[in-house]
């Protein structure tokens, strides 16, 4: 096999794991700071249930840790079961949740606590639904003027962490909603730039694979181009079966969680070609004969010693 491919592949599943890991520590942060500064609304309120679509569920309780419920089917039995478990960490929850999703449900709970109705958040009307009118907008490309100096500490200002306050149950439900929305816009925007990092980086090699298709499902294809760029195809469910292309970072963290395109990637990157990937088999089988070996090991030392033997676990 050409040495130099497998090189040029194992410096892209490398970059595609190293970009995973990174996202998912980025994404760790911004949440710890999210939950951190909302700490005593969330003890205040009691706590809150973000996701609750049997048999998906996910809520907050009062000490910040998160209880998440699944349904998986047992592959010997064919039964199906129901799991719930306690996440106590922000790494935990960004490993299972799309961070997106983390804050939009986070935004949802709190209208529903507050009493408000459901509000759009990517659409034409989003100015008037969030009740701006135009004139309290402004263009691009106009005239700078004596306000500009404040037009600049107004922007310093927005790049600053939040600190909220509330008086009431309501206001507090209101403020969390309203910054939930605001992360979950800055966390799309993180992690569309992070794609688009990926493929300025992975443009280099990748015109010498070729396209590479990473997943291939009824209702959904996603591959890394020849020029590092990646295209998908999605059929969403409301689409009544016309399939929609995404280009662009911005449009594939719709539907993507950019862990699981970076992770899909090196597993299809592996699979394709199996000498750029740690045995991972062999490993595990190891480290199954280690295990194996100690148990046996602990068995030997806990069986009682024959009469007259002096060893430190013998018996008189």
């Amino acid at each position: 096999m050409d040495v130099s491919r497998n090189d040029m592949l194992g410096e892209l599943a490398n970059d595609a794991a190293l970009e995973r890991t990174d996202f998912v520590v980025q994404a760790t942060e911004q949440l710890a700071k999210f939950l951190d500064r909302h700490r005593g609304r969330v003890a205040a309120l009691g706590g809150l249930t973000l996701i609750d679509d049997d048999p998906d569920y996910l809520s907050i309780a009062p000490d910040m840790t998160f209880r998440v419920r699944s349904r998986y089917e047992d592959p010997d039995t064919g039964e199906w079961t129901t799991d719930t478990e306690i996440v106590e960490t922000a790494s935990e929850l960004v490993e299972l949740y799309n961070p997106v999703e983390i804050y939009a449900s986070f935004a949802e709970a709190a209208r529903e606590a507050a009493g408000l109705a459901a509000e759009p958040t990517a659409t034409d009307d989003l100015m008037g639904a969030a009740g701006i009118a135009p004139e309290e907008t402004f263009g691009l490309g106009v005239p700078v003027g004596d306000d500009a100096y404040a037009g600049a500490a107004d922007s310093w200002a927005a790049g600053q962490p939040a600190v909220l306050d509330a008086d009431d149950e309501e206001g507090a439900a209101l403020a969390l909603y309203n910054l939930a929305l605001d992360f979950q816009e800055r966390s799309q925007q993180s992690e569309a730039s992070l794609i688009e990092q990926f493929e300025e980086s992975a443009a280099r090699v990748a015109g010498q694979l070729g396209d590479l298709i990473i997943v291939d499902d009824d209702d959904e294809r996603l591959v890394l181009g020849g020029t590092g760029k990646f295209r998908a195809e999605v059929l969403p469910e409301d689409s009544s079966g016309e399939w929609r292309e995404l280009a662009g970072g911005d449009e594939l963290v719709e539907f993507y969680d950019p862990t699981d395109v970076f992770g899909d990637l090196a597993d299809a990157l592996a699979e394709a070609f199996p000498a750029i990937a740690p045995d991972l088999e062999a490993e595990a089988g190891e480290g199954a004969d280690a295990v194996e070996d100690a148990v046996a090991a602990e068995d030997v030392e806990d069986q009682p010693a024959e009469d007259g033997d002096d060893s430190p676990n013998g018996r008189a």
